[in-house]
């Protein structure tokens, strides 16, 4: 008897999934355990593996059709037997008990048109709540969906920065915890692999979110021939003039290039694109810029075995964050066998029998050179705007960067901007995403404005770090009252388990209320821990309520609270000097 391959319940919460590819296809040999297709729930890709051995008879839902949970996908059995499914059952409708419970007044579906130009965590975002809220929605994307971010940005560092965790713990750790591991090795096309593998699933997320809120997809490029008006050149060469009630545009960012006389004509500089895409692990690396970029990769590397050398042309690095978090993640680096030049500008780049060399000039007004298999050229990005036509937008720029104010709104009635291609905003993911929210929800009549104060930054070195909030510097330049608190790493007993107690939490607070201003955390977990910060920020929490709130034990966030007693002098675990 034929076998019903069924669509899976993947989450407690999974109604549906879409199918995005088959695997195999009618007539094929399956094996149990063979990959037989791939779905699509929620930001995720899975693959549904055969339970039987046979022979594929009959798919019953093809690409791009949703299934319900427990409805039939395919028919496995013996070659020449009768399939016996019937057409998959449709997807069960959103009910409107669900859609009428939101606070959000939900429009007739297609009272406003919305298109989005580009496929990033700000695009992607803006139009899948802009459909929420009852626009019919277009993203044009001329690359790949998920952006910078998931592509070659935020995601990919963070896998191949977890594989140098893992290879950084074992080499320095292991033999202290009792785990000894002999001839530990990085595999690097593995390291690749693994890289591609995550993006992949989540790109194909992205796509299947659009497609469950009904959000259209063009693959091509846009440009403005008049204000609020576009020409899309699409994917199979031909264009077409398009217009909208609302146009956001999400074009993103690209690295920028800095006018370094060998920089272009040399085939061993990369950018941070090329260096997640290497294919094989290079013995020396110098990376021109200190900056997060240049830092977070210069980790990985390093860790993998790679000769760093960070050249900068500034006093310090990482200038976003605050200047204690800065020393401890610098020593770390320097543990790690990475060199700096501080105040070493780049005068050119030049060939080299290794590969390149690098020439500067150091503080003394010496010529000194660095040379290395690969050059990883991180000095920052750009507006990704270039190709929008901006002259014939209206909006107004600074040098691509276009201007809004805290709606998300142009100087051009209807047009928003989100994301890295806007002035003076931060330049990460979720800051974009937040914008995305924010432009969507004004097109449709939510009045929403974007607050930055509450924009955490995350640093992915060794520990990672992350800020939110007025740093020192910040609080004495802006003439404010402050009192601060810190609590180390290595009176935590969790940190001590992860990293032998590596970090720091430092909060500051104003004098007279105790109101949050700012948190700063280096060490293990940071990048999570520091959503606290910026929830007790957003909710002007106080010293007291920090302290007043029970942290569980033993973790990591015992610290933030710890730092708080401390600024009250209060400290029970540390000094309160």
């Amino acid at each position: 008897m034929a076998f019903e391959l069924k669509m899976p319940q993947l989450g407690l919460t999974m109604e549906e999934g879409t199918v995005s590819k088959w695997v195999k296809h009618e007539g094929d040999a399956v094996k149990a355990g063979d990959v037989i297709l791939e779905i699509t729930t929620d930001k995720l890709t899975n693959e549904v593996t055969s339970e039987v051995e046979g022979t594929l008879l009959k798919i019953v839902a093809q690409e791009g059709d949703d299934v319900p949970v427990k409805g039939t996908l395919a028919w496995i059995g013996q070659s020449g037997e009768a399939a016996g499914g019937a057409p998959a059952a449709p997807s069960v409708p959103f009910a409107p008990a669900a859609a009428a419970a939101t606070a959000a007044p939900v429009k007739p579906a297609g009272d406003k048109s919305v298109i989005v130009i580009g496929g990033g965590p700000g695009g992607y975002v803006a139009a899948i709540r802009a459909a929420q809220l009852g626009a019919k929605v277009t993203v044009i994307e001329k690359q790949y969906l998920g952006g910078t971010c998931l592509n070659v940005g935020c995601i990919p560092t963070k896998c191949l920065l977890h594989s140098a965790e893992l290879v950084e713990d074992i080499r320095n750790q292991g033999k202290e915890i009792g785990v000894e591991v002999e001839g530990v090795k990085v595999n690097f096309p593995q390291v690749i692999a693994h890289k591609n593998e995550i993006s992949k699933k989540l790109t194909s997320g992205v796509a299947g979110l659009l497609k469950m809120n009904k959000v259209k997809k063009i693959d091509g490029e846009a440009s403005f021939t008049a204000p609020g008006k576009l020409s899309v050149k699409k994917a199979d060469g031909t264009s077409e003039a398009m217009t909208a009630d609302a146009i956001i545009v999400a074009a993103g960012s690209v690295n920028a290039v800095p006018p370094i006389p060998g920089i272009k004509e040399n085939p061993y500089c990369i950018d941070s694109t090329g260096a997640l895409s290497l294919e094989a692990l290079p013995k020396s690396m110098v990376v021109i810029g200190g900056g997060v970029i240049g830092l977070e990769l210069a980790c990985a590397y390093a860790a993998f075995g790679t000769k760093i050398t960070v050249v900068e042309a500034m006093d310090h690095m990482l200038p976003m964050l605050d200047g204690d978090l800065t020393k401890i993640g610098v020593a770390h680096m320097k543990k790690m066998g990475m060199e700096f030049h501080l105040e070493c500008p780049v005068q050119s780049v030049e060939k080299s029998s290794v590969g390149a060399k690098v020439v500067c000039k150091n503080k003394a007004g010496e010529t000194v050179s660095f040379e290395a298999e690969k050059v990883l050229v991180a000095i920052g990005r750009k507006a990704n705007t270039a190709s929008l036509n901006l002259d014939a937008s209206g909006l107004k720029n600074d040098r691509g960067r276009i201007l809004v104010n805290d709606r998300m709104e142009t100087n051009v009635p209807g047009v928003y901007a989100i994301g890295d291609c806007v002035f003076g905003k931060a330049q990460l993911a979720h800051t974009a995403s937040a914008m995305g929210e924010v432009a969507a929800e004004n097109i449709m009549g939510i009045p929403a404005e974007y607050n930055e104060k509450t924009n955490p930054t995350c640093v992915y070195i060794e520990p990672e770090a992350a800020s939110v909030g007025l740093t020192e510097e910040q609080c004495k330049a802006q003439g404010i009252s402050y009192k601060v608190g810190k609590f180390p790493m290595s009176a935590n007993g969790k940190a001590l388990i992860l990293n032998g107690g590596e970090g720091l939490v430092k909060i500051i607070a104003g004098t007279e209320f105790g109101e949050i201003l700012g948190m700063h955390i280096i060490g293990p977990r940071a990048t999570d821990l520091i959503a606290e910060g910026a929830l007790a920020i957003g909710e002007e929490m106080t010293l007291d309520e920090i302290i007043s709130t029970i942290h569980s034990h033993p973790t990591v966030t015992e610290t933030m609270r710890e730092a708080a007693l401390q600024a009250e002098k209060r400290a029970i675990h540390t000094s309160n000097k």
